[in-house]
């Protein structure tokens, strides 16, 4: 895994938004993150919408909504909804966490073990869904699950080699605004690229 966890390619478009222990310990609880997860995939949404897709209660969701907003992860949408049905989006930035910055933090530690935890469940549920869909034959033949176990790096290796990765979504990221070609769906790429302690035969 890079130390970065938000894709270095979309910085490209939007500004940088590097994370300390504050606001990672404002995110990284998991309710707020499937919310935030929420909005990042399917756009605005309402507290009562949210909490109906949630299984959670409205007003438990409003108060996340708000913690969210307070840490500046979410905003309101201005000029839709009402005083009593608010709705919420995304702030549009590419949020940065150097997670090598907190290992010698005890207070930031227990927040970055929680938000890494949670993560990488979100990463696993969007892979299970996709399986678990119909598709038909032109989308089941375009997507991929692969993994490649025959590498050997170094750290600096490991890096570059992300790097180059990060490079070629940044080719085929649009522009905002850009129209999307028809029959486009969202995509999702998910890149997990770590070391494995070496074991044993014995």
């Amino acid at each position: 895994m890079s130390d970065e966890v938000e894709p270095r390619a979309a910085a490209q478009h939007k500004p940088v938004r590097r994370l300390d222990a504050r606001s990672l310990r404002g995110l990284a609880h998991p309710l707020r993150m499937s919310i935030l997860e929420m909005l990042n995939l399917d756009g605005p949404a309402t507290a009562t919408g949210l909490s109906v897709r949630l299984g959670e209660n409205t007003g438990t969701v409003s108060w996340h909504l708000r913690h969210l907003a307070q840490h500046g992860f979410i905003e309101e949408e201005t000029g839709r909804g009402t005083k009593r049905e608010r709705w919420w989006r995304v702030v549009e930035d590419t949020k940065v966490l150097k997670t090598a910055e907190f290992h010698d933090d005890p207070d930031a530690r227990g927040a970055l073990s929680v938000y890494m935890h949670e993560l990488v469940q979100q990463y696993f549920s969007r892979v299970t869904s996709y399986l678990s869909e119909n598709w038909d034959g032109d989308w089941q033949r375009a997507g991929t699950i692969s993994d490649w176990r025959d590498l050997r790096m170094t750290p600096t290796q490991l890096e570059s080699f992300n790097d180059e990765l990060m490079a070629v979504i940044a080719r085929h990221t649009p522009a905002p605004g850009a129209e999307a070609a028809p029959g486009a769906l969202p995509i999702i790429v998910q890149i997990q690229s770590f070391p494995r302690k070496e074991r044993g035969n014995g």
